[in-house]
Parts: C-alpha cells; structure tokens; sequence
C-alpha cells in the first residue's frame, strides 16, 4: 500500500509517495480476531461435545452478571455489558472476561511500584496554606486535586494560551531552538508533515550536539500515521524514542489505557500542553474538517517539573531499561513571579490513577460555579452522573455553555454527542457549534477564577480509559485570554435550539442504540 508523505528540506517542501504497509498492525489486529474466535469456537465444541457442559456455561453467565452488578463501575458503563452478556449467547461472557477489565497490565503495575520514589514530591504545603488564607474554596479544590492525582500546587509559573495550533507551533520552534540540556515529547498522534518534520529537524540537530531527546508516540494513535516501526527511525538519529502500550495482539484491554497526553518539555524549564497534536491538520497546514480549533498553553516555570514527572512515569512504563535517576531532569526548574496557581495533573487507569480525577474536577467546578462555566469539547459523550451536574448548575440559574463542533470528524460520535443536546437544553444549558469546522480544544472555564485546559475531551475515552493531563489554573492572569477566547469562538458559532435538531422517529432510535453502548466505545 502507498502513502503520499510531504518532506521537508532546505529547498522547501516537497511530496512524496512512500511505501506504507503497517504490517505489524495488521498481524496484530488478525491475531487479536483469531485468539478471539479461537476461544469462542472452543467453548461452543465443548458446550456441543462435553455432558452438562452447558451448565457451567449458564453459570458462568450468572457469575458474569452479578460480577457486573456488584463492580464498582459507573451504572451506565454496567447497562451495555449486562445487554451483552445476556443477549448474545456465550460469546457475550466469553468477550466479558477478555476485554472488560481496564486495569494497567501485571508488567505495568510493577514497573509503576518500582518508580514511585522517583516522581517529583514537591514540598508545596507553604504555598497550599497561603492559598487557604487567601480563598477557602479554592484551597479545598487544589487539596482535592492534589489527594486524586498525587500532583503538587505552584507558584511563580508564568503561562501564555494559544486560542489556535499554529501560533502554538511557532512557540514550540521558537522555544525548541533554544534546547541546552534535554527535551521530552510525549503525543498520541505524530504524523509526518510540516509540522512533525519541522520539529525532527530540530530534534535531529539537538541530538547530535549532545541534547538528551526523549519521545513518546501512542502505538494505536499513530497506527494510521506512522510506520509499525518508526521508533528505530528515531533511535538511529540519537533520539530515545518508545511507542507507548506497543500493540502485541493480545485479546484483551489493549485497545484502552491509550496515552492520549500531549506534553512537550524542553530543559525542566518551559512545558507545553493542551489538545494539539503533532499532525498538519491541527495548524490548519491541511484541511480536513473545515477550520481546525484547537488550544494549547505554555508553562514556564515551578511547574513544569510536575510535567517533566508525568513524562518520565510514562517513559518508564513502556522501556526495558530504566531512567536512573528522575531528580537530575527536576533540578533545570527555574522560578518566573506570578501569583497565579497552577496544579499541573494527569489522569488515567487503575492503579495509578484510583479515582476518576477529570471528571470529578469538572463536577466540582460545576457544583461550585457561582456565575458561569464556559467547556469547549470535540466530544459530548457524558455518563449520567455528569450529566446531571451540568444540569443541576444551569437549574440553579448558572450561566452553563458547551461548544462542540458543527462539521464532526467522526459521524457516529456526532449521533451520539447531538443525543444530549436536548436534555441539557431543557435544563438550561447553552450549546454553541463552531460553524467553521471542528473544535478539537479541551478547556473549562468557571468565574473567572478557575480553568481546566489539556488533553481532556468529555466522552467516555479520556474519562474512563485514557491516560490524560491537563493544567489547573486559580486567579492567573491567563485566564482571561481564556474567556475572551471562548466568547470569540461562540461568536462563529451556533446556538443550537429544538428547531435546528432534527427528532425524526429513525433518528431518535438511532441515538438510543448509539447512547446504549457508547461507553464500550
């Protein structure tokens, strides 16, 4: 199979076609059909061949259901399961038991064991106490994150936020340039371009001259985009280069417990991270859904040690050898005057992350609004607990509004994410679509006074299976380039009303089925 790829030199830009059969992802994927069939085909020749056979079968159905019941999963990804388990003879327990569980792998869990004393500790109490005397609540929240997500709170981290992915791209060359001592990147899409291919030329270079070049792609996220492996690319150009979570054909959770981060780090000193990923489309350089939006933000800083940990942690998981020592990457940290606080956070699967940390910040920001709340999403695709929240903010007379995109870049999950317009609406939410194209940006907003911007979208992925990061931000002084950011944005965007969604009886069906098994998805 051929892939036209564009090449960047001195001479400029130049396209070319390419060999591209990602042959390793094929067999990966046959493997994972073929475990699967395997196994249901043994257990219908022994229901067929073996007496009572099928009584073990009923009982382990049963055994599926109450397991399901008495889990501890949120009530509405248990509904598509049980349907499952259920409706479709034993295949439905026999994929249960293959694919249900979304810890971390035995591998994972042990690695994770072995470097928790080297993740960042950051002594933060004199800064958590001074926030406490300045907002009561806002100490509250920040000691909260800090419980879920084992971060730490900062000061003296100075922030610029990006309303687009090409002004972002700039910052990032600007700033690469000037790489003295290492640089982390850690994407879940990388794709060659003028984007990428602009930032390897400067990662070729920085390597040669002595930088330490770490890099982390997703191995499914860069499926399509990537050679199977374009990690040995990397390594023969002096970069440590790793695919995370690498796609084995294993018949289990593989395809989850994605790493769906976006974090660059360049000497401990300035961090970035947001909804951008490194592909052309998201500096609008290709066209694909009309205008593409998205956001990013730069730290510099206290706080990018939190980010430098986050990469790290996620390095180690996926490398045979270890980092030998976490604290010489922490100590590049430099200190910039601003009164803001920052809690930079990532979340993810079990047993790392034991609490849904994304969601429930974004619950509390909603349950604490006193004046509104402003979310920018590609996606809506919320549990009912969520749900709910959002309601009940509006209900109570918050000014609660969510943009999501008007032209999708997948239909099926616009089904799905125009099912929960009118709900929402009825309650009182606004709901903007961004008529130029797609919306890819992750950011909340709440009274001027608290945010959220990263890699977060609120759908069933990065609340439930990804790993994700994101920033919290208190009083900083960014946060009004955030406001004035969304308000523009609503300003190109629709207001959705019941005359603009469409209810025939086909669609309302069709939304139902797709609500049914979204968090499967």
């Amino acid at each position: 199979m051929k892939k036209k790829i564009v090449i960047y030199d001195q001479n400029g830009a130049k396209e070319q076609e390419v060999n591209y059969i990602p042959v390793r992802f094929i067999i990966a994927i046959l493997l994972i059909v073929l475990e699967t069939l395997a196994v249901l085909a043994m257990t219908i020749l022994c229901a067929i061949y073996i007496p009572y056979f099928y009584l073990a079968m009923y009982a382990t159905e049963i055994f599926c259901v109450l397991k399901i019941i008495n889990s501890q999963e949120n009530p509405d990804y248990k509904i598509p399961w049980l349907l499952f388990v259920l409706v479709v003879p034993v295949a439905g327990f026999m994929i249960y038991f293959m694919f249900y569980n979304r810890k971390l792998s035995r591998k994972q869990i042990k690695r994770t064991e072995k470097i928790k004393n080297q993740l960042i500790n950051t002594k933060d109490e004199a800064t958590l106490k001074k926030l406490e005397q300045e907002d009561k609540q806002a100490y509250l929240q920040a000691n909260l994150l800090r419980k879920l997500a084992t971060t730490h709170v900062y000061q003296n981290t100075n922030m610029t936020y990006f309303d687009m992915g090409e002004k972002l791209f700039a910052s990032m060359l600007e700033d690469l340039q000037k790489a003295e001592k290492f640089i982390f990147l850690e994407y879940f899409i990388v794709e060659e371009g003028r984007f990428w291919n602009s930032i390897l030329d400067i990662l070729k270079v920085k390597a040669a001259n002595g930088v330490e070049v770490r890099v982390i792609y997703d191995d499914i996220g860069c499926m399509c985009t990537l050679p199977g492996n374009y990690y040995k690319t990397l390594r023969d150009y002096g970069i440590k280069a790793v695919c995370f979570s690498r796609l084995r054909g294993q018949a289990n959770n593989e395809f989850n417990n994605r790493s769906h981060r976006k974090i660059m780090v360049i000497d401990g000193k300035v961090g970035y991270t947001g909804g951008v990923n490194i592909a052309d489309e998201y500096i609008n350089e290709k066209l694909l859904f009309g205008v593409w939006k998205d956001v990013g933000i730069r730290l510099e800083g206290e706080a990018v040690t939190q980010l430098t940990s986050i990469f790290l942690e996620d390095y180690e998981l996926n490398v045979k050898t270890p980092v030998a020592d976490f604290s010489l990457y922490y100590k590049s940290g430099t200190s910039v005057a601003d009164e803001g606080y920052v809690i930079p956070f990532g979340d993810g699967p079990n047993p790392m992350y034991k609490h849904r940390v994304a969601k429930i910040m974004i619950m509390n920001m909603l349950n604490q609004a006193q004046d509104y709340v402003y979310m920018m999403s590609p996606y809506l695709i919320i549990d009912n607990e969520l749900c709910q929240a959002i309601e009940n903010a509006a209900m109570r007379g918050i000014d609660v509004r969510i943009i999501t995109p008007h032209i999708p870049d997948k239909k099926v999950v616009f089904v799905m994410t125009r099912s929960y317009y009118k709900r929402l609406m009825d309650a009182g939410v606004k709901i903007y679509e961004f008529e130029p194209g797609f919306v890819h940006a992750k950011a909340y907003l709440s009274d001027d006074k608290y945010a959220i911007v990263g890699t977060i979208n609120l759908d069933y992925r990065s609340l439930v299976h990804h790993f994700e990061n994101g920033v919290w931000m208190y009083k900083h002084e960014v946060l009004s380039q955030i406001k004035e950011d969304m308000e523009g944005t609503m300003k190109q965007s629709i207001e959705m009303s019941d005359d603009l969604i469409k209810n025939t009886l086909l669609q309302r069906f069709i939304r139902a089925v797709v609500r049914v098994f979204s968090p499967m998805l």
